[in-house]
């Protein structure tokens, strides 16, 4: 299993808008060959601190995902957010391999 996460810390009165956006989210990767499952997780010490969790069943599965014009579609309208506070903010991303269960 392959898992991606991508943290941003938000403005704190602009943390409730972000987690409705992720809500509603187009499930567009939902449907990707190889994707196994997302969750938004939010810091219980810094509620402001969101973190998008995506399960792969594998690195090839991910790249492919990446590579494809779905996912820069779903990236690129990020970059027309009406919210300037959210439009900018630049995720840190981290990718794991799931070594032992």
């Amino acid at each position: 299993m392959y898992i991606v996460t991508s943290t941003v810390e938000v403005p704190e009165e602009k943390t409730e808008d972000l987690i409705k956006i992720y809500q509603n989210r187009s499930r567009r990767v939902d449907l990707a060959e190889g994707f196994h499952q997302f969750r938004l997780i939010q810091n219980t010490k810094k509620l402001n601190e969101l973190t998008v969790h995506l399960e792969w069943h594998s690195e090839e599965a991910y790249l492919k995902w990446v590579r494809s014009n779905e996912f820069k579609e779903i990236h690129e309208l990020e970059k027309y957010y009406p919210d300037k506070a959210l439009a900018g903010i630049v995720p840190k991303v981290r990718q794991y391999e799931v070594v032992a269960e």
